[in-house]
């Protein structure tokens, strides 16, 4: 890869740690709040900014998808993300893993579709092989009938359900949604509707689908502009482009040359970054220090910013893994910590989950990273946001059981206490 002092493109100083984050949250849409109320049409900006919204199920707070979107809308109605993929505005498919994707983006994926073998565990040959009347079968249903379910399937092979005991239909509906014959249409209370492509996309044919090249640069590009910049090897990950690093630094050169790419330098990294053609006032506001990152929120654990870990840490020095299929035991934050965005900073992560039969937000375990020094107003930052959070849960009461350090914990539950006295004098 070329070194940052050669070839970088003209009059573009070196960034800082610092402005590089700016730069990199600005293009998440994370730098400062949101300053009107979200509207529906904001929910479609923030997935195309980011250019994937990745799907997760767990929901000990809001599941991930709409979490990713509070950290950058605020309040907002959760029924809208549902409402857009019903519309066909997104659809979902395998993009950075399972997501919900804007649906001018189809065609970037449907290579992958048509070469299901290739998309490892997420489709099996074998059960393609073995079980092609069964197959057959469901998608016979979906036809006859309209969209289905997993759960219209009656279980009949007498097995108990579990994560990796899907039952044959469950398995054939998948197999089916990898290789792109079936869509999902639509969900509701987050569970699947199939139906077949055709009528989810009435009109896509295959005489659309870009060349394989095409796609390859549209998705480098993207990669690096959903992320402010990008070390080079930072870039596959995001839409989990599989591509070989030689490939890869002949195809980050060509579009330097051509203009597509700008090359610049971060001060400590001994490699280029690189940044969309498109984020060059960014850019160079971002080097004069005009980016100031004032927003204080909390993020899911499947937020791009936090996704690629190696990237979260050589970024923002925060080491972070999800503990969730890590054995209570040996858990050091918890079952599905929440890192603590503020002001261009990762300060914390906390543990929380919502009862909202109770209306109380249950902090486990709420812990500042080394170094970051305690203030009143990191207090306050960090209130605010929690508050917020736990209101959208409709959780007005918030607990905290254990805080690292103990003094933040306290200030803290003082400022909420405060905060919630106010609130309800006020109603």
């Amino acid at each position: 890869m070329h070194s940052p002092d050669k070839h970088l493109s003209p009059d573009l100083p070196p960034l800082t740690l610092a402005t590089a984050r700016a730069l990199h949250l600005a293009a998440q849409g994370l730098l400062q709040a949101q300053r009107k109320k979200a509207v529906k049409a904001d929910v479609l900006a923030a997935v195309r900014q980011m250019g994937v919204l990745q799907i997760d199920t767990i929901h000990v707070v809001a599941r991930s998808p709409y979490l990713v979107l509070w950290s950058r809308l605020g309040d907002y109605p959760q029924a809208w993300l549902e409402q857009l993929l019903a519309e066909g505005a997104l659809f979902e498919y395998w993009a950075h893993e399972a997501c919900f994707v804007p649906i001018e983006d189809y065609g970037l994926y449907r290579h992958r579709m048509l070469d299901p073998a290739s998309m490892g565990w997420k489709y099996s040959v074998k059960w393609m092989a073995e079980q092609g009347e069964a197959v057959a079968s469901v998608l016979e249903h979906i036809r006859a009938n309209g969209a289905a379910r997993s759960a219209d399937f009656e279980r009949t092979d007498g097995k108990a359900g579990g994560w990796w005991s899907w039952k044959p239909e469950k398995r054939s509906l998948e197999v089916l949604f990898t290789s792109g014959v079936l869509m999902i249409a639509k969900r509701h209370n987050f569970q699947r509707y199939y139906d077949l492509a055709e009528r989810v996309l009435p009109g896509w044919h295959d005489g659309l689908l870009p060349p394989e090249e095409q796609v390859r640069r549209h998705l480098l590009l993207a990669s690096v502009k959903a992320l402010g910049l990008a070390r080079a090897s930072w870039i596959s990950d995001y839409f989990r482009t599989k591509q070989a690093r030689a490939s890869l630094a002949h195809d980050l050169q060509a579009l330097v040359d051509e203009g597509a790419l700008l090359r610049c330098a971060v001060a400590g990294w001994d490699d280029a970054v690189y940044v969309h053609a498109g984020h060059g006032q960014l850019l160079r506001d971002a080097a004069a220090g005009k980016l100031a990152p004032t927003l204080t929120t909390i993020l899911s654990p499947f937020d791009p910013v936090v996704w690629d870990r190696r990237r979260a840490l050589e970024l923002f020095g925060f080491d972070y893994r999800l503990e969730c299929y890590t054995p209570a035991e040996k858990r050091r934050h918890g079952y599905f910590s929440l890192p603590i965005l503020r002001r261009g900073a990762l300060v914390g992560r906390l543990d929380a989950k919502a009862h909202r039969a109770q209306g109380r937000f249950e902090i486990k375990s709420l812990a500042l990273e080394d170094g970051v020094r305690l203030s009143a107003r990191l207090v306050q930052d960090v209130a605010g946001a929690v508050q917020r959070l736990a209101l959208w849960h409709a959780c007005p009461a918030i607990d905290i059981a254990r805080a690292q350090p103990a003094a933040f914990g306290a200030q803290l539950a003082e400022v909420l206490q405060d905060a919630g006295q106010t609130a309800r004098r006020a109603a």
